[in-house]
């Protein structure tokens, strides 16, 4: 957090008298955040849609959502110190305008291949946007104006988080103009030539005074470093872990040492490293990273089987899913303006009673499923969700002023590019851990959960008249068919098991089949 009484560290230059328009820059920098993290949510929802609209498999539709990751999780760091080089107002620029160039593509492209294509460009001009924004806050504003303004970044950045689904699941059913699941992408088309006029008027160019050149060699060491621990942490669990998955992790362990070392030898020879060792020498920076690592992780992974549990446990519907979400942003939204409030008086108790909040949340919501079983409806999850979301707010904003505030200016693009990487590689490896325990408890019980829920089926077929032999067979291919669709990867897939119903069933039947499949499927996700 930021110390106001701190003085200007050796080797910098003193601030200089603040920029008059650095609030409207802030809400200009904003607007990007919310783009590129509502881009990273949002395209879930519409993924049945793009299936059936252009023809895509669960595979191609899979790319859709993780080329974006990839390639701005491969190009943050790069984009984080083309700022400190070239000027971070010109970076923000040539990302913003690429940015908004490949959403207009992925909304208007006409096959999986164009579309898949488009998000790896959209990515990689958000990786080129994204760490301007941080880095361009902290040479903005004063110490003390930082903490308000990463407040409301924090803000800001929850919001979108745990907002794009709801957003996603509203402009799919809007269905503007027929254009369907298009209006997710297209909509940033306005919202980016807004924000990009804004900050050619009114932004000024920050670029560090220290004369700086790009180390293409470590440009080139830390991307396929990235590339060898995000692509396993992406794609391991659907390629159910082949050992190639664990050497590509391993080597990218060997390729951090090669960057160390490589950055070390050209800050020795006098060049400009692309990530400065000596940010690893400051305590808040390094404990910063590390704490935003373990919240990313537990947070995406929270929400990731939260959905999960909605739909396919309860079978609720998108936007009922989306809306269960909705708390939750009510909260970030009414603590992160508190946060910087609180954060002079009560110094890092705020991020304890932060940490405790998001804690009691998640315990009542595991009480809630406990207690309440598969009768359990959105509702009761408001109160819990709303304190999570509280909790959020107050740690969100905090946890960026951590890292930042002990930055050098020249050095503040590397160091936000450093930080928006850990928070990627957080979220993927949260997903990776989580999908592991969550789908592995899924597949080692659906049988039981399966078996215990079929009296239903049992008690139709026998009022039916159906005979003991035809009963047993029903129930084994029920219980064949719910085990087959929980280990199934694709969940618009049909298993074999699952195909062979009887369709002169007498309507009771269907109907307990129904209900013992929505019974059994609460069950297994609410299994913990």
């Amino acid at each position: 957090m930021t110390d106001n009484n701190a003085q200007p560290r050796v080797g910098t230059r003193p601030e200089a008298p603040p920029d008059r328009r650095r609030w409207l820059v802030l809400v200009i920098l904003l607007v990007a955040t919310f783009m590129d993290l509502l881009d990273v949510t949002i395209v879930a929802i519409a993924v049945p849609s793009i299936q059936q609209d252009i023809s895509a498999t669960y595979t191609a539709a899979q790319w859709v959502l993780a080329g974006y990751s990839l390639a701005f999780a491969l190009l943050l760091i790069t984009g984080g110190r083309l700022g400190d080089i070239v000027g971070r107002k010109r970076m923000f620029l040539l990302g913003m305008a690429g940015f908004t160039l490949a959403s207009a593509l992925c909304g208007l492209a006409p096959n999986p291949e164009v579309l898949i294509a488009s998000r790896v460009l959209q990515g990689a001009m958000a990786a080129m946007m994204v760490p301007q924004v941080i880095s361009s806050i902290q040479v903005m504003f004063s110490p003390r104006e930082r903490v308000a303004a990463f407040s409301v970044y924090g803000g800001v950045a929850g919001l979108a988080t745990v907002s794009g689904p709801l957003l996603g699941g509203l402009l799919i059913k809007a269905d503007l103009l027929d254009l369907g699941w298009r209006t997710i992408f297209l909509i940033n088309v306005p919202i980016g030539l807004a924000a990009l006029v804004g900050a050619l008027v009114f932004m000024k160019e920050l670029r560090t005074p220290h004369a700086l050149r790009l180390d293409l060699t470590g440009v080139g060491i830390i991307t396929v470093t990235m590339l060898l621990l995000v692509y396993p942490l992406m794609q391991g669990r659907e390629k159910h872990w082949p050992t190639w998955i664990f050497a590509m992790m391993a080597a990218s362990a060997v390729g951090l040492v090669v960057f160390a070392a490589h950055q070390r030898r050209r800050s020795a020879q006098g060049g400009s490293p692309l990530v400065p060792m000596e940010l690893f020498k400051e305590k808040a920076f390094v404990g910063g990273l590390l704490v935003n690592l373990v919240f990313f992780a537990g947070i995406v992974s929270f929400f990731l089987v939260f959905i999960i549990y909605l739909q396919a446990g309860l079978d609720k519907s998108v936007l009922a899913a989306a809306m269960a979400n909705l708390p939750w942003s009510v909260g970030i939204a009414l603590a992160s303006g508190a946060s910087f409030q609180l954060a002079p008086k009560l110094g890092r108790t705020v991020l304890h009673i932060g940490t405790a909040l998001m804690t009691a949340s998640m315990v009542a919501i595991i009480l809630t499923i406990q207690f309440v079983g598969t009768d359990v409806s959105v509702w009761h999850f408001v109160p819990s969700m709303f304190v999570g979301g509280v909790g959020m707010g107050l740690v969100a904003p905090l946890l960026v002023d951590a890292v930042i505030s002990g930055v050098p200016h020249h050095e503040a693009g590397s160091a936000s590019g450093v930080l928006s990487a850990v928070q990627q590689v957080g979220g993927a490896l949260g997903i990776a851990l989580i999908g592991v325990i969550f789908f592995g408890l899924l597949g080692d019980r659906a049988q039981g959960v399966a078996e215990a829920n079929t009296a239903p089926i049992r008690a139709a077929l026998q009022s039916a008249g159906a005979p003991v032999d035809a009963q047993r067979q029903a129930v084994d291919g029920f219980v064949r068919c719910f085990v087959d669709r929980s280990a199934e990867e694709d969940p618009t897939a049909v298993p074999v098991s699952c195909r062979n119903t009887d369709q002169a069933a007498p309507a009771a039947v269907t109907r307990a089949y129904a209900e013992a499949a929505t019974d059994a499927g609460g069950s297994c996700s609410a299994t913990r």
